[in-house]
C-alpha cells in the first residue's frame, strides 16, 4: 500500500510537470516567450506546485480509493496574443498537454512491454506497477483535461480560438471551472450518496474514455 502510495504520487507529479511544461514549449515555439521568462519550461517540481491540486487532491483521491487519481499543476502563464498564426497556436498550445500525457503512456507502454520480457521482473513488480501507474494516470489526465470546462484544456482547443459573444463570456468562467468540476465529481455525489443515490455522471465517463483509451494504447503496442 506504502509503496503503491508512492509511485502514484510520483506519477502523477511528473505527468503533471510535463504536461505543463509543453504547453509552455508549444507556446515559446508560436512566438510566446511569458512561460520561458517566468523560468516555466524547467522540470524543477517547485517551480510547478500546487498544493492542492498536486499533493492534497491526488492523495485524497488515492485514498479515498475513487477508482483514477488525476490533480494540476500550477497553470503555465500564456499570453494568447502573442501567438503567431492565433487561431492554430491557441489550439495547439491547448492540446500539447494532452499529447504529452498521450506520448507518456505510450513510452511506459512501450517500456512495460521490454521489461516483461526481461528474466526477474513480473507484474507485481515495483517497476512494472510504475509503468501501469504512468499508463493509467496519463490515460486519465488526457481524458480529464479534454472536459469542455474552463480552464481545462478542452475548453480553450474547443472555444478559446472563437470571438463569438458566448465563448468569450463561457470562456471568463474559468476562474470558477475547477471548482465547479470538484464539486461535480466529488462533493455532490458525496452528498446525494449520503441519501442512497448514486450519481455521478462526469466521474463515470472520464473511468470509461480513460479504459478505453489505456487499452487502446496497452492493445496497440
Amino acid at each position: 500500500m506504502v509503496i503503491n502510495a508512492i509511485l502514484t504520487f510520483i506519477a502523477v507529479f511528473v505527468s503533471l510537470i510535463v504536461h505543463e511544461v509543453a504547453h509552455g514549449y508549444i507556446a515559446l515555439k508560436f512566438g510566446d516567450d511569458t512561460a520561458e521568462r517566468h523560468g516555466r519550461l524547467s522540470f524543477n517540481p517547485i517551480k510547478h506546485i500546487d498544493y492542492f491540486g498536486t499533493i492534497i487532491l491526488p492523495l485524497l483521491l488515492f485514498f479515498s480509493k475513487m477508482g483514477f487519481v488525476f490533480g494540476w499543476a500550477k497553470p503555465v502563464p500564456i499570453d494568447y496574443d502573442k501567438l503567431k498564426q492565433k487561431k492554430i497556436g491557441i489550439i495547439l498550445t491547448s492540446m500539447a498537454g494532452v499529447l504529452a500525457n498521450i506520448c507518456l503512456a505510450i513510452i511506459f507502454a512501450l517500456l512495460l512491454k521490454i521489461i516483461l520480457f526481461l528474466p526477474r521482473f513480473s507484474t507485481d513488480g515495483w517497476l512494472a506497477m510504475f509503468c501501469f501507474q504512468m499508463i493509467f494516470i496519463n490515460s486519465a489526465l488526457a481524458v480529464f483535461n479534454l472536459l469542455p470546462i474552463p480552464p481545462l484544456d478542452g475548453a480553450r482547443i474547443f472555444f478559446g480560438w472563437a470571438k463569438n459573444r458566448w465563448a468569450r463570456k463561457y470562456m471568463s468562467l474559468e476562474n470558477y471551472g475547477l471548482s465547479a468540476v470538484v464539486i461535480l465529481m466529488f462533493i455532490l455525489p458525496a452528498v446525494l450518496l449520503a441519501f442512497d443515490v448514486k450519481f455521478n455522471p462526469l466521474v463515470s465517463l472520464v473511468k470509461f474514455v480513460t479504459t478505453w483509451l489505456m487499452r487502446l494504447i496497452i492493445q496497440g503496442i
